[in-house]
């Protein structure tokens, strides 16, 4: 069989869409189906302009938050511990036991680990000079 290993910083969507596809579908008949769904928060203005926000997906009884900001107006304020309140207990809702996170950002991690996510690795300089550290966190109020 021949074939060509193309290297790019623009791949095409249904590039992607098929390694996402192809992926899941081989991890589906390996483990089981992920049941995976996608889980975002929001927080608006009056307006409706986001101010705040957290997205992810919860699957295979985990919560992922892969994303979270807060704008520089409602920082300190306790809103990504509430954000993530409403996610995990969403997640709980879902079947979920547990709930992961990454960051490199100092102030996030100290908040993290306020919101009960205990450090489980990281990855030093990632960026250069700091860590990215992965958490995690076991769900309570689970029926077993």
């Amino acid at each position: 069989m021949a074939f060509t290993l193309e290297k790019t910083a623009a791949p095409m969507a249904r590039d992607l869409d098929f390694l996402q596809r192809s992926l899941s579908d081989f991890n589906d008949s390996d483990v089981g189906a992920s049941g995976k769904m996608p889980l975002a928060i929001f927080v608006r203005d009056d307006e409706g302009t986001v101010l705040a926000g957290l997205s992810g997906y919860t699957a295979w009884g985990w919560l992922y938050v892969q994303w979270l900001f807060v704008s520089q107006a409602l920082r300190g304020e306790g809103m990504a511990g509430r954000m993530l309140e409403e996610a995990e207990a969403e997640a709980i809702t879902r079947g979920c036991h547990g709930a992961f996170i990454d960051t490199f950002n100092p102030q996030a991690l100290k908040a993290y680990m306020r919101q009960g996510y205990e450090p489980f690795g990281a990855l030093a300089d990632f960026p250069e000079g700091r860590s990215r550290t992965f958490l995690q966190k076991k769900l309570a109020g689970r029926a077993e």
